[in-house]
């Protein structure tokens, strides 16, 4: 039986390397027979274009296919598929390489992939494709620039800051590329390096110049966990890790103070942090109780701390009770959104059937405020802790 044939799936905002690698790749694809699907917003694929002028692939041999007019983690999912699919089937490659276009979140491209793979063990049939790895090409010199210089580079429309986009590119992936440092010192080098294992301290990180690295770096590494990439964010490992703690301090804070009273954000100086102490970033937790002033949390919104690189987190308003809230940073993009209900608006009935699918969410039941809570993760360079929290307890009600 054909064993899965591996994906490699590469993202990275535009101009960021991932058309000069896929070149690289292909000119030396170490002994395998590689299929490239490059995805390309616009009417004309450029990027495809320059992969098929080198002569390493070519659309008349399908060994070059070009998704164009949309993006494959969303209006092109299914012509994704479709492709992935008829590659596995033909029989002629041995691998699959899908360049995303610049603006792709990579979430929803391994999950594409991922109710492939279960759609077919549903049916009974042996799986076509396996997800080896997402890497991710970061322009060093650009990351430097959005989360040092302070400007906030946008899309061609000006509608939406790219911050939010460069990070969620950074958080889901497996390897981060650190791209075209031979534009920065070695002093700046460290400190992009610094941040990006702030946003994602799980992935392996390698710097190059002119994304030129060996096919073995990043062919065939079985990376791809859906589970643990999910949740090897930054801002998710904070939370994790501060779980323990939060249910011990609380357990003081309900002896010593009583209801209403929570600790301020929690800095951990563990080992691993060196690193990024080093060159001043670091992360925190604040936590609280009780629900923000709509208008002072709106207020403290637009002014927010310019040290902060990203901010994630859900958030309790006074008057709803029901509703909690996704407060969501990168850069200079800002979002307060509706997010889920609170299960202490659910019915008792259903509060109970929620504990038994997951009992740990009972740890985060008090007796008076039930689920509500506003936790928020902060990633940031030489964040003044203390003020950033006694800023937000201002704006409680």
């Amino acid at each position: 039986m054909r064993k899965p044939i591996p994906i490699t799936v590469l993202t990275g905002y535009l101009g960021s390397g991932k058309t000069t690698l896929v070149n690289r790749l292909l000119a030396d694809p170490q002994g395998l027979r590689i299929a490239v699907i490059v995805n390309d917003i616009g009417e004309i694929n450029i990027d495809a274009a320059l992969i098929s002028e080198k002569g390493h692939a070519s659309i008349t041999d399908d060994s070059l296919v070009a998704l164009t007019n949309g993006c494959i983690c969303c209006t092109l999912r299914t012509d994704l598929i479709t492709q992935i699919v008829r590659l596995a089937k033909a029989d002629c490659f041995d691998y699959i390489l899908i360049e995303a276009s610049g603006i792709c979140e990579p979430l929803p491209i391994a999950q594409s992939i991922a109710m492939l793979d279960g759609t077919m063990k549903d049916q009974g049939l042996p799986t076509l494709c396996r997800l080896d790895s997402v890497v991710t090409v970061v322009d060093a010199y650009r990351l430097l620039t959005e989360f040092s210089g302070g400007e906030a580079l946008l899309y061609p429309d000006g509608e939406a800051d790219i911050a939010q986009l460069l990070v969620e590119q950074i958080e889901f992936c497996d390897l981060v590329l650190l791209n075209k440092t031979d534009l920065l010192s070695e002093e700046e080098t460290a400190k992009v390096e610094a941040i990006v294992k702030a946003l994602q301290p799980s992935a392996q990180i390698r710097q190059t110049s002119f994304a030129d690295v060996p096919s073995k770096d990043i062919l065939n590494l079985r990376l791809f966990d859906f589970s643990k990439t999910f949740l090897s964010a930054g801002w998710a490992q904070t939370i994790e890790h501060e779980q323990d703690e939060e249910e011990i301090h609380d357990h003081h804070e309900a002896e010593h103070h009583g209801h209403g009273e929570n600790h301020d954000g929690h800095h951990h100086d563990h080992d691993e942090h060196q690193h990024l102490d080093e060159y001043g970033i670091s992360t925190f937790v604040y936590y609280r109780r009780r629900p923000f002033h709509d208008d002072r949390l709106e207020a403290w919104v637009n002014r927010f701390p310019a040290q902060v690189i990203r901010c994630k987190g859900l958030v309790w308003i006074d008057g709803e009770d029901d509703t909690s809230f996704l407060l969501e940073q990168a850069g200079k993009s800002v979002s307060v959104q509706p997010f889920s209900r609170w299960l202490a608006a659910a019915s008792p009935k259903e509060r109970e059937q929620a504990w038994q699918r997951d009992p740990l969410s009972r740890n985060n039941w008090d007796e008076q405020a039930g689920d509500r809570m506003t936790k928020l993760v902060f990633i940031g360079a030489d964040m003044d802790e203390a003020a950033i929290c006694a800023s937000l307890d201002k704006c409680l009600a």
